[in-house]
C-alpha cells in the first residue's frame, strides 16, 4: 500500500444537502485549513480539519433532511455497485463500499502500476452510472436535472490501519442510520 494512491470517496446525489448548510460546512473547512497553514505541525494539522469536516459533512448528509433517495432503489444500487465493481477490471480496486438512500462512501485503491488518474476514473464512474441512472428514473428525474452532484470528496488514506477503520465503519454505517436489513448487504454494503 506505501505508494498506491488510497481514498475514501464521498459522491452524493445533487440536492442531498440543503444548501445554506452546505456553503456554512465549507466556510468552517476553509478556515479550519488556513489555521492549519500556521500550526506547529501543518502537515497533521491539515489531516484533523479534513477528517472533522468529513466528520461534519457525513452527518449532514446522513441527516438526510432534503433531496431524493434514488440511491435506496435496488436497481439503482446495483447498477451502482456494478460499475464499481466493474472498475477492479480497469486496474482500481475497490475494497469496500456503502450505499445509503442519498450518498455513497467507497475505498477506492490505485495502484501505483497501474496506468489510470484516479480522478479521471471518478469523472467517468459519475457519467456512466449517471447516464444509467436517467434510464431506469425516465420520467421521474427532470431531464436538465443531474443525478450526482456536482464533484465528489475524497478523503486520503494514510495506511492499512486507517483503512481497515474506514471499511469498518462503512459496514456499520447502515445499522448506525437505523437503515431497513436490505441496505446491511449486496448491493448496498460491500467490503
Amino acid at each position: 500500500m506505501a505508494d498506491d494512491e488510497t481514498i475514501l470517496l464521498t459522491l452524493r446525489l445533487a440536492g442531498s444537502v440543503p444548501a445554506r448548510a452546505g456553503r456554512e460546512l465549507q466556510v468552517k473547512r476553509v478556515a479550519a485549513q488556513a489555521a492549519a497553514r500556521t500550526a506547529p505541525d501543518p502537515t497533521a494539522a491539515s489531516r484533523r480539519a479534513e477528517k472533522q469536516f468529513f466528520a461534519a459533512f457525513d452527518a449532514l448528509l446522513d441527516a438526510h433532511s432534503v433531496g431524493p433517495d434514488y440511491l435506496g432503489r435496488e436497481k439503482l444500487a446495483e447498477l451502482v455497485a456494478g460499475e464499481l465493481l466493474m472498475q477492479e477490471e480497469q486496474g482500481l480496486r475497490v475494497p469496500g463500499f456503502v450505499l445509503l438512500p442519498g450518498h455513497l462512501h467507497a475505498v477506492l485503491v490505485l495502484p501505483a502500476t497501474a496506468g489510470l488518474s484516479l480522478y479521471k476514473t471518478i469523472e467517468l464512474l459519475m457519467q456512466r452510472t449517471a447516464a444509467q441512472a436517467r434510464r431506469l428514473l425516465r420520467g421521474q428525474l427532470p431531464p436538465e436535472a443531474d443525478f450526482w452532484h456536482p464533484g465528489s470528496h475524497e478523503l486520503p488514506i494514510q495506511d492499512e490501519a486507517e483503512q481497515q477503520r474506514v471499511l469498518t465503519y462503512l459496514a456499520a454505517h447502515p445499522a448506525r442510520l437505523g437503515l431497513p436489513a436490505r441496505f446491511h448487504e449486496w448491493p448496498y454494503v460491500h467490503g
